[in-house]
Order: C-alpha cells, then sequence, then structure tokens
C-alpha cells in the first residue's frame, strides 16, 4: 500500500522521484491516514460542530474532477485528519451527523476511489495483537483503579520493550506502534 500512496501523491502526468526517504516519509503518512480513520470511530458527538465536513467533501471531488488531481485530494483528506485529530483533542467539536459524513467520507475516497486499505498481519494476527494489547490495557487499569501501581507500570514498561507505545488520556488509553 505504500508504493501505491507514494504514487498517488504525484499527479499522473508528472515524474516521480523514487528514493528510500521519499518512501519511509510516505509510510508514515499513510499510517497517519489509516490511524485517523480508526481514531473516527472513537469520537464524541457535539451539540455543534466547528468545523464543515461538507465544504470538505465537496473539495475532494472537485480535486477528482480537476483531471484527477489526487496530490490535492490527499491533502483535503490531510485537512480532515487534522480535524478528526483536533475533535479527539477536544479542541474541535463535530455533530453525531458530521461524524458519519466524516466516515463515509474516508470511506469513499481512501478506500473506495484511491483503493488504499490497512495493511494487516497475515493469517488475522494483527486483530488478534490488537485485541491482545486492549486486554493487558484493561488489566493495567484495573491495576491503577485499585492503586497497584507497580503492576500497571510494569505492564506500561514490558508493552515500551515491545515496542508499543501507551498514551493515557483524560478519558482512556490510547496506544500504537514505535
Amino acid at each position: 500500500m505504500t508504493i501505491r500512496f507514494f504514487i498517488l501523491q504525484a499527479h499522473y502526468r508528472s515524474t516521480i522521484d523514487f528514493s528510500n526517504e521519499a518512501l519511509r516519509a510516505t509510510g508514515k503518512g499513510l499510517e497517519r491516514l489509516m490511524k485517523a480513520y480508526e481514531t473516527i470511530g472513537k469520537l464524541k458527538p457535539a451539540e455543534s460542530s466547528s468545523a464543515e465536513i461538507k465544504g470538505l467533501e465537496n473539495r475532494c471531488y472537485e480535486a477528482l474532477n480537476d483531471d484527477l488531481n489526487s496530490p490535492v485530494l490527499l491533502a483535503h483528506l490531510f485537512e480532515a485528519v487534522k480535524t478528526v485529530n483536533a475533535v479527539y483533542d477536544g479542541t474541535e467539536s463535530l455533530t453525531a451527523e458530521d461524524i458519519l459524513k466524516l466516515k463515509e467520507l474516508f470511506r469513499t475516497f481512501v478506500f473506495d476511489i484511491l483503493g488504499l486499505k490497512e495493511e494487516t498481519e497475515k493469517g488475522g494476527r494483527g486483530e488478534l495483537t490488537g485485541r491482545l494489547i486492549e486486554l493487558l490495557l484493561d488489566i493495567r487499569n484495573e491495576a491503577r483503579n485499585k492503586k497497584d501501581f507497580a503492576t500497571s507500570d510494569a505492564i506500561r514498561d514490558g508493552l515500551k520493550r515491545l515496542g508499543i507505545i501507551v498514551k493515557d488520556r483524560k478519558d482512556g488509553v490510547d496506544w500504537e506502534l514505535e
């Protein structure tokens, strides 16, 4: 998927400067895009929206109608990533309807049109790994609630040694791979 995403970052009539550094940066960008899509499911709806999703959707279609301008489309999608992160952090807000529109926008443009998909480990192990990490984080949370900070810290430190970053938030816990 990283190579597909790399190619989509340049207009189809432009030349592409392929390098390992560019490919690494592309991988990080793709990861940010996929993480934002995952985060949409964690957003809490508000009474009103401080971001305009319909205008964003229109700009995405305009980019496609402008000679299939995928780099501009991706720029608009990364605007959506900023919005998702701002809503998740509590600095912006979206209604439940706008959250659904945003999720549909990602589904339509990222997955259906651009053909990107999340890369998972073979044999569904990625899903299993995620569920196991969630289980460990639940046990860690129980330990914290019982004021057993030694166990809580041991779980966090053990996950860190395995390359899993645990982020404590005021409304729960997030994790990501290093």
